[in-house]
């Protein structure tokens, strides 16, 4: 997605906060939008709506993307749930709204128009106090818990804004060396035959037993032999992935094996061939 698409004027300030940061972050990582979806697990035009603005990101989809970019998830979640909190907030102020004059329709007295008058005037009374609306108490009470959470939240929003600059602040007077994500490993397919078997040079011709989720070397020699047998894992990242998954078991199903999607020693044996 370009940075310079401009995000809705409507869109709460803590959302704003939270789609600017992810949006950082996957362009500092230099994923594509399929790249992102194969490595989180949603799709890409989920991801068009969650970095668009349009949709406010479920929290596995954060906790993700702060995962495969090596960044301390916390202050994002922080920023999320202030987002939601605040969206629920808007949507119950209309149901609020629509039950207050409900409930002042019920409690207002019914009309008499058949109700004639007394032909002697009956004495006149002391004045007495004006009663309070039925229902104005209540609405009162819940329009001051709302004020009350929207400070409450405002105040959170601030504080969490505030730590965020000063780490960016920190981030850019730091050396190199001292940030705490460190960039994940790269790995690069050496395809010979060692012995009369095929090695991708990674893994040092181990036959563990990986699976779905699985990360390493082991996986990204597994992505090198799955290239090398014409079957495309995705990228060599050693992340074993939805690409990595349906890769192996179409090689599986090629090979004769039972395609369940685990890399074992049968499998193992036939990418070596």
């Amino acid at each position: 997605m370009p940075r310079s698409k401009t995000l809705p004027a409507e869109l709460d300030p803590s959302a704003r906060q939270l789609v600017t940061r992810l949006r950082r972050l996957k362009d500092h990582s230099e994923l594509t939008m399929r790249q992102l979806a194969a490595k989180t697990g949603y799709s890409a035009k989920s991801w068009e709506r969650y970095l668009g603005g349009t949709s406010l990101p479920p929290r596995e989809a954060v906790e993700a993307l702060a995962r495969i970019t090596g960044t301390d998830p916390v202050p994002l979640l922080a920023l999320h749930e202030i987002a939601a909190d605040s969206r629920d907030g808007r949507r119950a102020r209309p149901a609020v709204r629509q039950q207050d004059e409900q409930r002042g329709r019920e409690q207002e007295p019914p009309a008499h128009p058949t109700a004639r008058p007394l032909a002697v005037p009956a004495a006149p009374t002391p004045p007495r106090a004006p009663e309070p609306a039925p229902g104005r108490f209540p609405h009162i009470a819940l329009t001051a818990g709302i004020a009350a959470l929207a400070v409450a939240l405002s105040a959170v929003l601030l504080l969490v804004l505030r730590l965020d600059d000063d780490a960016g602040k920190a981030a850019v007077t730091a050396s190199p060396r001292t940030t705490a994500a460190s960039p994940p490993p790269s790995y690069t397919c050496h395809i010979a035959r060692v012995d009369g078997r095929w090695s991708a040079g990674i893994n040092k011709g181990r036959t563990t037993e990986i699976g779905y989720g699985a990360t390493g070397a082991d996986v990204a020699e597994a992505q090198c032999l799955l290239r090398r047998a014409g079957i495309s894992p995705g990228g060599i990242d050693g992340m074993f992935g939805p690409l990595t998954l349906r890769a192996v078991k179409t090689f599986q199903d090629r090979a004769g094996l039972t395609a369940d999607g685990i890399v074992g020693p049968r499998s193992w044996k036939a990418l070596r061939g």
